[in-house]
């Protein structure tokens, strides 16, 4: 029974015929998991937690940086450097204090990824990276624990119920990850600041609709929208028998090495990938030894694979050609293959996979500058912008 406190806090839900009364006690008796605390995770946070949700569990293991802000409405100038789960607790329970908040300061992974799906009603995935929404899919499907999934990059977004009962899962939609380097993170493509904002919001209803059992949820459905144009579609997604987790005869019965699998042959091109998240192991130097160079007057070839939008934010310095500009462009500005080379971009994810495309070119003397501006930042220019 709702106390009187609830009742005003909630009077709009009891308004409403679908909710009612019995309604909210059934939002006030729900536990959602909610992987990831960034851009997604904060508008969905802040819409579960006002909606009432009883216990709402949190795991991610970011702190907060500046460019976070613009997007990540949950969090103020002050809080950067913080744990992002600590600072949304205390937010969420600030905004609702009738809601159990539970805190988990770490990655979800293969390892504690059952452990931590445990007990819940719903599963919310607003991750970033190919590696945990697979791995959020294959727990919501071995579990029976439904996955409301979404996504944003640039101006687009998606939303979609993976894993309910008779309908799709992720894999049913996308078997296998793109071929790695073919799809930026928003690092590295950047997104609209307001897009989460809205893509989270219709994520959170999809939450709300499953504990409440009304309308129609987006099961077998991929919502689609394009924040520049205000295009709203909304795609089938049929179960696929075959699938491998969710199918007929299912082959993946248990939780997998998901980075390995987000993973594709040696590069034949410089947007192919040996990891999604972490570049090849390949010849590096240190953003230390890279000032060294400089300032001993070294000859070298400095060669910036990040796009101009980036440069015009940090610049070391250098030739700036666009990773998937390479291959025509290459040949002219770097002709000599045994120079001394040295490639760069934001992190040193996407420059070490350009270092192992060049190898296969024929360049015998080229290294990636680790750690890319970020470790410039850290370590040589704390005036250098990190975005």
């Amino acid at each position: 029974m709702l106390s009187p406190e609830e009742r005003s806090r909630y009077s709009r839900h009891l308004l409403l015929p679908q909710v009612g009364e019995e309604g909210q006690l059934r939002l006030q008796d729900a536990s959602v998991l909610v992987v990831g605390a960034g851009g997604l995770g904060a508008p969905l946070l802040m819409y579960l937690a006002a909606a009432g949700i009883g216990r709402i569990s949190i795991v991610d293991d970011d702190v907060v940086s500046a460019s976070n802000l613009h997007r990540q409405v949950l969090f103020h100038t002050d809080d950067v450097g913080k744990s992002k789960v600590d600072l949304a607790a205390a937010r969420l329970r600030e905004l609702n204090p009738n809601v159990v908040v539970d805190i988990h300061r770490e990655r979800f992974t293969a390892d504690n990824a059952m452990a931590l799906a445990q007990g819940h009603d719903v599963m919310a995935d607003g991750s970033d990276n190919f590696a945990t929404r697979y791995l959020v899919n294959d727990v919501s499907v071995l579990t029976g624990i439904p996955n409301v999934y979404a996504s944003i990059f640039r101006f687009d977004g998606q939303v979609s119920v993976f894993g309910a009962p008779d309908g799709p899962c992720y894999r049913c939609l996308f078997p296998e990850p793109p071929p790695a380097g073919t799809v930026p993170s928003c690092a590295e493509g950047g997104v609209l600041g307001v897009l989460p904002g809205l893509v989270g919001s219709f994520q959170a209803t999809e939450v709300i609709k499953w504990v409440l059992g009304i309308g129609d949820p987006l099961v077998g459905r991929l919502l689609m929208v394009d924040a520049l144009t205000m295009d709203i579609r909304i795609l089938q997604v049929p179960r696929d028998p075959s699938c491998p987790v969710c199918g007929d005869e299912p082959s993946i019965r248990e939780l997998q090495d998901y980075e390995a699998f987000c993973s594709t042959d040696p590069p034949n091109h410089p947007q192919d990938t040996e990891s999604m998240f972490f570049g090849p192991r390949v010849p590096e130097i240190s953003v230390m030894q890279l000032k060294q160079k400089q300032e001993a007057g070294d000859t070298f070839f400095l060669l910036d694979v990040r796009h101009p939008e980036e440069l015009a934010i940090a610049d070391l310095g250098g030739t700036c050609i666009p990773m998937e500009e390479l291959p025509t462009r290459l040949p002219d500005a770097a002709p000599d293959k045994d120079a001394d080379i040295v490639v760069m971009c934001r992190s040193g994810s996407r420059s070490a996979h350009v270092v192992a495309w060049m190898q296969q070119q024929g360049y015998t003397n080229v290294h990636n500058l680790a750690g890319g501006i970020i470790a410039w930042s850290r370590n040589i220019d704390p005036d250098m912008p990190v975005y």
